[in-house]
């Protein structure tokens, strides 16, 4: 008896057709009129304008920024996702709300805030000022500002793959005699590391990009404290579209290659596995 061959779902080619084009005019046209901004001068030029000592600087400081927020952010989330999940406490669903907020509150807003908090005459830069601690435009207020906008991301990546996870797999490690500390670290971790990386690399890619926030709390100094995104904004203002459009590419290019690097590896990582 011959078995009809398998189709394809009804649909499928103006589906398939409609995802096309919705990426082609939102995502590669813009990034394609980017290509073309960047190159369409001397090779040379672009080159110049790309690797700049203020670029190259500015490149600096939004990488550090980004990895040191999202690393922090890796600890704070699971930390965050590990009590919402395994506890029950007053006030747990608040608490739990209150995670997505950095996903609705603009960014400039959360700038402002944190400039206020911590500035000299703000509740906690009076307070710190006191005691010889100033934070105002400085690196740690940044990472601070970026930990606040990037953690959401790594809490709702780890939080469903917590509650999956099949609790008769502890409880065997347990009765093998495993303490708690082996069971997390054989047990539980080798289940929500992909969770973690894919949370890490989201909360990274928000902090390279972000600005609005930034400007805030940022001194936005060239050589100094200016990031990639103020640099490119800068740029513009002063009319250098040549070189904004180069490190727009820059950063660009440097940010899809770390993020495939980090998905490539977390597809190695769950094929062994």
């Amino acid at each position: 008896m011959n078995r009809l061959a398998p189709k394809v779902l009804p649909g499928f080619g103006i589906t398939l057709g409609f995802t096309l084009t919705y990426l082609g005019f939102l995502v590669l046209l813009p990034l394609g009129a980017l290509m073309f901004q960047a190159l369409s001068n001397n090779p040379f030029d672009f080159f110049r304008s790309a690797f700049h000592p203020r670029a190259l600087s500015a490149y600096w400081n939004s990488f550090s920024m980004a990895f040191s927020a999202a690393l922090l952010n890796t600890f704070i989330g699971l930390l965050i996702a590990w009590v919402l999940v395994r506890y029950r406490f007053f006030g747990r669903r608040f608490m739990d709300a209150v995670i997505d907020l950095p996903f609705a509150l603009p960014t400039s807003v959360a700038g402002f805030v944190y400039s206020t908090l911590y500035s000299e005459r703000g509740w906690l830069g009076e307070f710190l000022g006191q005691n010889g601690i100033h934070l105002t435009h400085t690196w740690f207020l940044t990472v601070l500002v970026l930990l606040f906008t990037g953690f959401p991301f790594v809490v709702r990546t780890v939080q469903p793959v917590l509650e999956e996870l099949d609790g008769d797999l502890e409880e065997a490690a347990a009765i093998l005699g495993a303490n708690r500390f082996q069971t997390f670290i054989h047990v539980i971790m080798p289940s929500i590391l992909p969770a973690l990386i894919t949370g890490f690399s989201l909360a990274f890619a928000r902090g390279l990009g972000e600005y609005g926030s930034i400007v805030f709390v940022s001194s936005n100094l060239p050589y100094r404290s200016e990031t990639g995104p103020v640099l490119i904004v800068s740029r513009l203002e002063e009319n250098a579209i040549n070189d904004a459009s180069a490190a727009a590419i820059v950063m660009l290019m440097a940010s899809f290659g770390m993020l495939l690097l980090i998905n490539t590896l977390q597809k190695r990582r769950q094929s062994n596995g």
